[in-house]
């Protein structure tokens, strides 16, 4: 026989033997899951094993790693730019809550009704001279003497507004609707209070339910401002909506499509393990001593007598064929490349030959 080519056959021996990593290669899978249902034990790479490329271990079965921290998910700014003129809006006013009366337990009597009444005459007329904590002072009196009056409130959150307190006068606003919720005027002036704050959405809506319940050339030019504004937020917002479903649509698609790969990638695998398993079962592939796995946890190649091997004439009639040859030369230069002899039946018929050499019983 040809010593160059014992040489070259010797030294892919020699690779499977010294370098078992060579198994991990995804083009090997054919002869891992033979190995496998002989019966070997071929343990997973080190976690810094390099030979599985990109970090990957298909011969383990496991899914890839992942490396790094879950996407953020865009925040509402990178998703569209809402740009509104803030023209008029004010710093928010952080006074203590104002006096409000106790509505739900004082009696009122007619005297007291009578004074209230009179205290909200007098700052009316402060009002009309400008003196606007006068007015403010007279109806909060107004309002302790007649707690249950909503038309106190509203008149106490319009002086509110031209103080430019609109936190103070949605609080009025509030109270006011909570007793009368038919009142225009609350709505009206707590419009008025969130367009000072910015709240466009806000405003629209009270502005429109006050000319809805009385009808008011003030309210109406000003929520004819707001309008636009409180739409223009719809819109960013329903868009921004529709951008996170679709984005929440695609990563549910996504994670479908992967576990529909990993399942029929598994499925795969235990299926070639299965009819590997019945070959050997059958007699088409000798298992090897040891049981589970090769004895003292060496790869068959690594086995005593590979001298034998090459007294054998079938192996020798193998190794003179230039095909044959060609084939092996081919794979100790790049293991890899034994993926394009897989359905070679000369090439698997030796490759069987080397196994009932090595693995099966002993003459």
């Amino acid at each position: 026989m040809d010593p160059r080519k014992v040489s070259e056959l010797k030294a892919f021996v020699q690779l499977c033997t010294s370098n078992p990593s060579v198994l991990h290669l995804p083009e090997l899978d054919f002869v891992r899951t033979w190995l496998r249902g002989l019966g070997a034990d071929i343990p997973s790479p080190a976690a810094n094993d390099s030979s599985c490329p990109k970090g990957e271990c298909p011969c383990s079965g496991a899914p890839p790693p992942t490396s790094g921290p879950e996407p953020t998910p865009p925040s509402e700014s990178e998703e569209s730019e809402l740009e509104i003129d803030d023209e008029g809006v004010i710093e928010p006013d952080t006074d203590e809550p104002q006096e409000m009366g106790d509505y739900e337990n004082l009696e009122v009597t007619d005297e007291m009704m009578d004074q209230a009444n009179e205290k909200k005459v007098q700052a009316i007329e402060a009002m009309g001279e400008g003196d606007l904590q006068k007015a403010l002072d007279l109806f909060t009196e107004a309002i302790k003497l007649n707690p249950c009056l909503a038309i106190l409130y509203a008149k106490r959150a319009s002086v509110y507004i031209r103080m430019q307190k609109p936190n103070a006068a949605v609080r009025d606003c509030d109270r006011a609707i909570d007793i009368n919720p038919d009142s225009a005027q609350p709505y009206k002036w707590r419009g008025k209070a969130h367009r000072l704050l910015g709240h466009w959405e806000d405003a629209a809506k009270d502005l429109a339910m006050a000319c809805k319940l009385d009808y008011d050339d003030d309210a109406s030019t000003l929520l004819k401002e707001v309008q636009p504004k409180a739409n223009k937020i719809v819109e960013h917002r329903r868009k921004y909506e529709r951008k996170r479903e679709e984005r929440e649509l695609r990563e549910r698609q996504e994670r479908v499509k992967k576990a529909r790969d990993e399942h029929a990638r598994a499925q795969r695998e235990e299926e070639a393990r299965q009819q590997a398993g019945g070959a050997a079962a059958a007699g088409g592939f000798p298992g090897f001593p040891g049981g589970a796995g090769f004895p003292g946890g060496a790869p068959p190649f690594g086995m005593p007598g590979l001298d034998k091997l090459f007294n054998d004439p079938e192996v020798l009639m193998a190794m003179k064929d230039p095909e044959v040859m060609a084939a092996f030369q081919d794979v100790a230069q790049n293991p890899a490349n034994i993926a394009k002899y897989q359905n070679n039946p000369k090439i698997m018929a030796l490759i069987s030959k080397l196994s009932s050499k090595f693995g099966g019983p002993q003459a």
